[in-house]
């Protein structure tokens, strides 16, 4: 009898599913439209997207024009070494992965986390492996309090889902609110965070000598994982990896 009560529920449930496919069919993460598969990406969507996959500069996570191997660095980083011991990104940041970039960012939409968090830790395998502890990028309180969400907390909390490495929200502390970074010139947003961010004091045991994974949705300039990398090292972090969803390559894509 329990046996033929749980067919029934498995049934009903595959069923419920069924339905709702077909009263809400799947809208895709990247063209918005409706489509009629399963997953979150409709196929021909899917191949519009450009994965970095973790190629490229391992400092920045810029595509290189000649694949160096694990050693590659470009040029920019071997002259200025950014503040960071490596990066990587899942997607380029373009025509194809805006929207779903902005759909999380500004929007909240959170039904492809667990996707983009598949993209993150392939493409951020190697760091991840060495990193002891996750840390999001955190929102001022005021902003946090007024937007209702942090979509880089969304994104580490799915990536520890992933992988199974701590994650803290709190270790880093956003000291004064800033104005958004949108449409300003490297130089600008680079002076907009600078020291905007610090170490929690309350976190420094768990910072100290540790391997933290810093987590954004987007790389543009880096001014931003450059000040909250700045903070981490001043808390004795002993290296600091950046991983982000999204990597602007293009200067005509800077529309963050």
């Amino acid at each position: 009898m329990d046996l033929d009560m749980h067919r029934m529920s498995r049934a009903a449930k595959t069923g419920l599913r069924s339905l709702g496919s077909f009263v809400w069919p799947s809208r895709s993460l990247v063209s918005g439209e409706h489509h009629g598969g399963d997953g979150l990406i409709a196929p021909d969507d899917f191949a519009k997207l450009t994965f970095l996959s973790g190629s490229g500069c391992q400092k920045c996570a810029l595509p290189l024009e000649a694949d160096l191997g694990d050693a590659g660095i470009c040029a920019a980083c071997v002259a200025r070494p950014p503040k960071w011991d490596a990066a990587r990104a899942a997607l380029q940041y373009d025509d194809a992965s805006r929207k779903p970039v902005l759909d999380l960012k500004r929007a909240g939409r959170r039904d492809g986390l667990a996707t983009y968090a598949r993209w993150m830790a392939l493409a951020g395998r190697d760091i991840i492996d060495r990193a002891d502890l996750i840390v999001p990028v955190p929102l001022h309180y005021r902003r946090l309090a007024s937007r209702g969400y942090n979509q880089s907390g969304w994104l580490a909390d799915a990536l520890s889902r992933q992988t199974g490495k701590p994650c803290s929200h709190d270790a880093l502390k956003r000291t004064r609110p800033t104005p958004t970074q949108g449409n300003r010139s490297a130089r600008e947003r680079h002076l907009n965070v600078r020291g905007a961010f610090m170490a929690r004091p309350s976190r420094l045991k768990s910072i100290e000598g540790a391997h933290i994974l810093l987590i954004d949705d987007v790389f543009t300039t880096g001014a931003t994982l450059a000040a909250c990398t700045r903070a981490l090292k001043k808390g004795k972090a002993a290296e600091v990896y950046v991983l982000v969803l999204a990597r602007v390559v293009r200067p005509s894509d800077v529309t963050i």
